[in-house]
Order: C-alpha cells, then structure tokens, then sequence
C-alpha cells in the first residue's frame, strides 16, 4: 500500500481525499438518486461511497483520526440500509418519498451543529492542507465557519425544495424541485468552496491579484444555458427555455467583461 501511496495516482487520491466534499459525496449521491422506486440502489451506493472513502483514507493516511462526517456517513447510510430491508411496506413507500430531504436536512443539521460547538466540519480537511501553525488563527477558523455555513445553508435549501415538491405540489421528481434547485445550490457551494479561501489569503496579504466576484459567479451564471436546454427538452414551457439560455450566454458575456476590465486595472495599477 505504501508504493501506492507514493504514486502518482496515490498522491492525487490522497489529495482529493483531504477534500470536504469527499465527505460529502454520498450524501450527494443520495440526494440525487434517491426517489420512488430508487431507494435501494440510493442508499447501498450512498454507503458503499461512504465504507470505501473511509478505507481509502485510512490506507493513504495511516494513523490519521476519523473525521465528523466519515462517521456520519457510514452510520446514516447503515441505518438507512438496515431499516429499509426491515421495514413495512408503508415506511419503505415513506423512505422512497421523503428519504433524501431527510437526509439533506441531517447533513444541515450537522454542518450547523459542529459550528455551534465550534468545529466545522470542514476544519478536518483543511488542517490536512495547511501548516499547524495556521490552525489556531482567526482566519482560519472563519474561513471554515464561512465555507461550513454555506455547505448548511445548501442541503437545507435542498431539503426545502423537494419537501415542497412532495407536500405542496405532490410530484417527487418534479424537475425543479427534486433537481435543478438542489443540484444547483451543491454546485455553487463546490464553486464557492473553490473559490473562498483563495480569496480571503489574497485580501489578507493585500497584494497580489484578488479573486473577484465575477470569477466566482461566471462558472454559475454559465450553468443557465444547459439548465435551459433541459426545460426544452422535459417541460413545455418553451419561453423559459430560451430565456434561461439567453440570460446565460448575456450574464457570462458580462461577467467575463466585468473580470478582463478588473485585470486590467489591476495590472494599470
């Protein structure tokens, strides 16, 4: 395992092992797949993710300590497996309905909790990324409140939306609730993980060359031309299609202009 480790391939593993939305991606997976008729494969891939990660990690980093959501992950995934094969027909029509917005609302209630007891659970992966010496700052531990709050406010926000679609509008897969909105608010808390850290470090050396938000939301507002595509394809609302498309290819027109006027400014200066 130790040749392994040393690898090439190793060392991005273990790269992309030190990374929260590892801890994450079952949860994700979940979140996704999980519906009528899908409950099954949902949760044994959700904890077949989870049981793997937390063998990787221990294999690529001996001796390092179990992080929060490893633990989560294996014990919410294991119970929801071990209900379902034991479950009546009603809890399992129950699970397959209300299963991932229960699960999102887990992770919310996680992600908050360790701020409230002042361990954000992003704080595990970024001390495997960082010196010792920055552990302790103020910097630090805001940066991962920061990034551990908007990860909270994402799965809650995906919570929200498919509990309206299944209470409110009775469809467990309408579009909107039960996919873009909550895959779209995971993808902008990936971008925004990406993105903050870098540049709360640049705005602290107060040189160099800081992120801008344009950076930021130019990836997300390019995000809208492939989500109009699919209202064109799956629903029969043909002007919000287009329209989407168009807001997209005009916001990332702008966005990019906004970002190459900052840069050149900023090299002027």
């Amino acid at each position: 395992m130790k040749a392994v480790a040393d690898s090439a391939a190793g060392k991005w593993l273990a790269g992309f092992l030190e990374q929260p939305v590892v801890g994450m991606a079952p949860w994700i997976v979940f979140a996704v797949l999980s519906g009528p008729g899908r409950f099954e494969v949902a949760v044994l891939l959700a904890l077949g993710i989870s049981v793997v990660f937390v063998i990787l990690g221990r294999a690529l980093h001996p001796g390092t300590s179990f992080k929060i959501l490893e633990i989560a992950d294996v014990v919410f995934f294991g119970a929801l497996a071990i209900i379902g094969v034991f479950a009546s027909e009603g809890t399992h029509q129950w699970l397959e309905t209300y299963a991932d917005e229960v699960s999102s609302l887990v992770l919310a209630l996680i992600a908050f909790g360790s701020i409230a007891v002042k361990v954000p659970f992003t704080v595990q992966y970024a001390r495997e990324r960082v010196g010792p010496e920055l552990w302790g700052t103020p910097t630090f531990m805001h940066t991962n409140n920061v990034i551990t709050g908007v990860w909270g406010l994402a799965f809650l926000i995906g919570a929200v939306a498919g509990g309206f679609g299944a209470l409110v509008l009775h469809q467990e897969d309408e579009i909107w609730t039960a996919w873009v909105i909550p895959i779209l608010a995971i993808i902008v808390t990936l971008r925004f993980t990406e993105w903050y850290p870098d540049y709360v470090r640049a705005k602290d050396r107060g040189s160099g060359e800081v992120p801008t938000i344009s950076g930021l939301c130019l990836p997300l507002v390019g995000l809208l031309i492939p989500i109009g595509v699919m209202v064109l394809i799956v629903e029969d609302t043909t002007w919000l299609g287009i329209a989407l498309i168009v807001a997209g290819i005009l916001g990332a027109r702008a966005l990019k202009g906004d970002g190459d006027r900052d840069h050149a400014n900023r090299r002027a200066d």
